[in-house]
C-alpha cells in the first residue's frame, strides 16, 4: 500500500513514520502534489501553530491539494484542526473540510491546566475508524479543541466534552496522537489503512 505523509512545517512527523513502520508500511514523506494525489492513503499530522502552518500550506498550494484529495485522509492533532473552517489560534481560516470553529480551552477551575496533556478516554465512538476503540485511553497534547458537531465520531472530556475525532466523506481526523497511544492507537492506524 502506498501511504503518503504530508510534509510541511509541522513537527512530529517521524513518530507517525515509525508508527506506520510498526504496522508494516513504509510511508513516503512528501509535499509533492502528484505523490499525494496518487497515494492510497494520506496522513496529515501536525504539531505547532495553526497560522504558521496555514501560511506554509497556502504558499505551496497544499491546502488546495489536500482539499481535493479523494482517497482516505487522516488528520492528526493540529492536522485535525487545520481541516476545520477556522481556528482561534492565530485567528486563521483553515482548509474547511469540517464546518467547525477551533476554539481555545478556557479553564473554569484552578485544576484545569492548558494545554490539556496526557491520557484521556474516548466515548460515543462511531465510524469504521473507531472500530473496537470505545472506552480506550489515548494520548492528547493540545490547547485548542473542536466543539462537538455533526462530524464528531469520538468524544473526550476535558473542561467540556469536545470532538476527539471527526469524519466527513473521505476525511478522518483525530485530535489525539494515535502514533503515541499504544495498542489503541495502533488499532486506529490499522482501521484507517483498512477503510
Amino acid at each position: 500500500m502506498n501511504v503518503a505523509i504530508v510534509k510541511y512545517n509541522a513537527g512530529n512527523v517521524y513518530s507517525v513514520v515509525n508508527a506506520l513502520r510498526r504496522v508494516g508500511i513504509e510511508p513516503v514523506l512528501t509535499d509533492d502534489a502528484e505523490q499525494l494525489k496518487q497515494a492510497d492513503r494520506v496522513l496529515f499530522p501536525g504539531q505547532g501553530e495553526a497560522r504558521g502552518a496555514m501560511e506554509y500550506l497556502k504558499a505551496r498550494r497544499l491546502d488546495e491539494v489536500i482539499r481535493d484529495l479523494k482517497q482516505p485522509v487522516l488528520g492528526i492533532c493540529v492536522g485535525q484542526q487545520l481541516l476545520c473552517k477556522h481556528s482561534e489560534e492565530g485567528d486563521v481560516d483553515c482548509i474547511g473540510i469540517f464546518d467547525a470553529q477551533v476554539k481555545r480551552f478556557s479553564p473554569t477551575r484552578h485544576e484545569d491546566k492548558v494545554p490539556c496533556m496526557g491520557w484521556n478516554v474516548l466515548h460515543d465512538t462511531k465510524s469504521p475508524l473507531m472500530e473496537g476503540i470505545e472506552g480506550s485511553y489515548v494520548y492528547f497534547v493540545h490547547s485548542y479543541y473542536v466543539p462537538l458537531c455533526e462530524n464528531t465520531i469520538a468524544t473526550a472530556d476535558y473542561i467540556l466534552p469536545y470532538s476527539a475525532s471527526l469524519h466527513k466523506d473521505n476525511f478522518y481526523a483525530c485530535q489525539f496522537h494515535p502514533e503515541k497511544s499504544g495498542k489503541a492507537g495502533e488499532r486506529i492506524i490499522r482501521n484507517f489503512l483498512e477503510i
